[in-house]
């Protein structure tokens, strides 16, 4: 009996001490490997790394410390993103990744979206830039139906790139921050681009383009940082944005048509600006452009056209209107004979310049309210002038004195009582047949 007894008991605590490990040992064990996995994924920064469109660059190894180079990893965050419908690669908040120069290429399944949640750094050294990779940081192209939206930032980190022209250390070729190539369907929308070395975003042969509520800011004293620039680029809507740089605001170059420009903050810079166009006697196309409802504060130039003296082509049906001017250097400005050096071999020849709309301007200027240099070849045609209404500002620019308007070989026409009253006069009337001649003859071009 004593021996069955003994026998049950050992039978019991056997069974007790498995159940002891399958609850104490066996749990604490898991719990180890549950604590090194949370430990992992921590390392993500607490990122679910198990979506199906959306896919977080911290999740390819990114080290989001802006100094290890996280180039790769962004690109592999793109391919993925590209590759399913509705992909978001996600840039987050509260992290910078150093990003060497990439190009994010199409076409991708579907609409895809780039969240700039944190902030996208340049190489800041110069000579950390491969030499077959100075044109663009950022590039993307062949991409149909693509967002780039958030509360982020594109930072160029260009100040080493800005040395004075002439210097030993002047580069002829300095990167665009972010570009579109052969693009359709782009919408950018609320980050902010900053101190690009060159441009700040541009487009190239693309179509149905719209940017709003961007802020792009480089210093004033930064050379060639155009905002934004646009080149064969048709169908565009660029609203809402503040932009103050070294050069224009918005650069509108040659094969742009159907551009409409609205609530823009321009300044400092050089204005909103068609052109330069026609350069080494190339032809040069732009047509159906509205610019209104802006402010341009502290520029050089408010609404201006340029073009280079021998160019070929046509601008045409091109209207500023509503815009606001404050301490503008020269508001209003057509120059066919723009050069940018101190000095450009004479040429003969222009690009052909009609149907431009002056339509209230107001504010102040600090040396000359209108400049309108036409060629002595090819002059300027159907200019029409209304509600200007231009002062000398109270704070000229440093060097700058008051000048008289200047209309040179300009045609069209003055409607109301401008100011200054210079400006009611500035205009020749009409235009013979020979003037109408050259403007059909450079439209055949375009």
């Amino acid at each position: 009996m004593k021996q069955n007894m003994m026998k049950q008991l050992c039978v019991f605590l056997c069974h007790l001490l498995v159940f002891f490990c399958l609850f104490t040992i066996i749990p604490s064990a898991y719990g180890r490997k549950l604590h090194r996995s949370c430990k992992k994924h921590h390392h993500t920064y607490g990122v679910s790394c198990n979506s199906t469109n959306n896919f977080n660059i911290l999740c390819f190894g990114a080290k989001a410390n802006g100094v290890s180079d996280d180039s790769k990893k962004l690109v592999a965050a793109w391919n993925a993103a590209c590759k399913v419908d509705g992909g978001i690669l996600q840039i987050p908040s509260n992290h910078r990744f150093l990003i060497k120069p990439v190009t994010l290429q199409g076409p991708c399944m579907s609409h895809v979206v780039i969240q700039i949640d944190g902030t996208l750094l340049a190489p800041s050294k110069v000579g950390s830039w491969s030499k077959s990779n100075l044109y663009q940081w950022i590039n993307i192209k062949w991409v149909q139906n693509i967002t780039i939206q958030g509360s982020g930032t594109i930072d160029g980190q260009g100040c080493n790139w800005w040395a004075p022209m002439g210097s030993k250390h002047t580069f002829d070729i300095k990167p665009t921050a972010l570009r579109f190539y052969a693009s359709e369907d782009v919408l950018v929308r609320d980050i902010m681009i900053k101190n690009s070395p060159q441009v700040h975003l541009k487009f190239d042969n693309s179509r149905g383009v719209k940017v709003n509520n961007v802020s792009i800011l480089a210093p004033g004293n930064s050379p060639n940082t155009d905002g934004i620039h646009l080149q064969n680029t048709r169908d565009v809507e660029i609203m809402h944005s503040n932009i103050g740089t070294g050069d224009d605001c918005l650069s509108i170059q040659t094969g742009c048509c159907n551009v409409h420009i609205h609530h823009i903050n321009c300044g400092p810079g050089h204005g909103i600006s068609i052109g330069g166009l026609g350069k080494d006697k190339s032809v040069a196309c732009v047509s159906d452009i509205l610019v209104e409802n802006s402010n341009i504060e502290n520029t050089l130039y408010g609404a201006r056209i340029k073009t280079w003296q021998g160019g070929i082509g046509l601008v045409k049906n091109i209207t500023f209107s509503n815009i606001q001017v404050t301490n503008v250097n020269s508001p209003i400005v057509i120059n066919q004979y723009y050069c940018d050096k101190s000095l450009c071999k004479n040429e003969t020849g222009s690009v052909a310049i009609k149907e431009v709309k002056f339509d209230k301007i107001t504010g102040s200027y600090s040396t000359q309210p209108i400049y309108l240099a036409c060629s002595d070849d090819i002059p300027c045609t159907e200019i029409d002038l209304s509600g200007i209404q231009l002062k000398p500002s109270r704070r000229p620019l440093e060097g700058s004195h008051v000048q008289q308007a200047l209309c040179y070989n300009s045609y069209g026409s003055s409607n109301d009582q401008l100011v200054p009253s210079s400006m009611n006069y500035c205009l020749k009337k009409g235009g013979d047949g020979a003037i109408n001649q050259i403007s059909r003859l450079s439209n055949a071009d375009c």
